[in-house]
């Protein structure tokens, strides 16, 4: 998708509202489908739009799996996001009776792009929301430089993508030179999505734990500073109890695991350049698997 202008970066990334009857879909009546401006996955179908009187496009339901509901931080409405990449949509309601869903998406016109029926845009936007289904498992781990953890995930059989970003910390939208400095309380971090039919969550967090050092505490080698501190966001109880096991399994092991174990908060996607930025460069690529779970601290055999 195109860089964001200004004004759609504030509605999907900062959570601001469009002024009501100024969306350019509001009154947009076409067959087809509408997408997600940030990511390009297909959020609503044009025949559940309807008319609302609210200011604002309508919708009594979206593609299945397609929107994610939350609760909005003024404690009273529920927020609406995109279940793919996390932009902000709108809010929806229930129990208005305006059709017989019941339910209304209220969205933002600059949270959407539009792609008429039957077109190769429609065609791509499915696409890519199938493969997308297939790679449905997500972590977040951080282990030093994220070039280096990017591109041994990459690298891993059943991974589907791998981003550079940074999580962990209290500052929105933090850029790389205010990570750097410090005070923001981010890590460098790298959301990896990956195919559960090939690859496990086990199999994921036994691969992070194998290409950096977990006891080293906030650094990995010459990298030094809390921004490289070892961590695994979980996003869910099960991905936590499998983090637990593993590090028990390390500390038996005899290896002083100092691996922070957080619950998954908002990551923020790093700077275009920082991207595949070893397979660009052929620099970065120092994350090189150790077989930790089978051999013990002091290099013998592991039982």
């Amino acid at each position: 998708m195109p860089p964001l202008s200004e004004r759609e970066a504030d509605v999907l990334l900062r959570k601001a509202t469009e002024a009501p009857y100024t969306g350019r879909y509001l009154d947009n009546h076409a067959a087809g489908t509408y997408i997600c401006r940030q990511c390009g996955m297909p959020l609503y179908h044009s025949e559940d739009k309807f008319e609302s009187g609210c200011g604002w496009p309508s919708f009594d339901d979206a593609v299945p799996g397609a929107v994610r509901r939350v609760p909005d931080a003024d404690g009273r409405r529920v927020e609406i996001l995109c279940a793919y990449c996390g932009g902000h949509l709108g809010h929806v309601f229930e129990g208005e009776g305006f059709t017989a869903k019941d339910t209304r998406h209220c969205v933002n016109s600059l949270s959407m792009s539009f792609v008429p029926a039957g077109g190769e845009e429609e065609k791509a936007a499915f696409a890519r929301a199938k493969e997308a289904a297939a790679c449905s498992g997500t972590a977040v781990v951080a282990g030093g430089c994220f070039w280096g953890v990017e591109d041994a995930f990459r690298k891993l059989p059943g991974v589907c993508d791998a981003v550079s970003g940074y999580t962990g910390g209290h500052a929105p939208e933090p850029s790389y030179e205010e990570v750097s400095r410090g005070g923001t309380g981010h890590a460098e971090a790298v959301r990896v999505r990956f195919d559960p039919s090939k690859v496990s969550y086990e199999q994921i967090l036994r691969r992070f734990f194998e290409i950096h050092d977990p006891t080293q505490l906030n650094r990995q080698g010459p990298d030094v500073g809390e921004q490289y501190r070892s961590a695994v966001f979980y996003l869910d109880e099960e991905q936590k109890a499998v983090a637990e096991k593993l590090m028990a399994r390390l500390r038996e092991l005899g290896y002083k695991v100092v691996t922070q174990l957080c619950p998954a908060g908002a990551f923020y996607e790093a700077e275009a350049y920082h991207q595949r930025f070893a397979e660009r460069t052929g620099r970065g690529a120092c994350h090189l698997p150790v077989p930790r779970f089978e051999r013990r601290a002091d290099g013998s055999p592991a039982e």
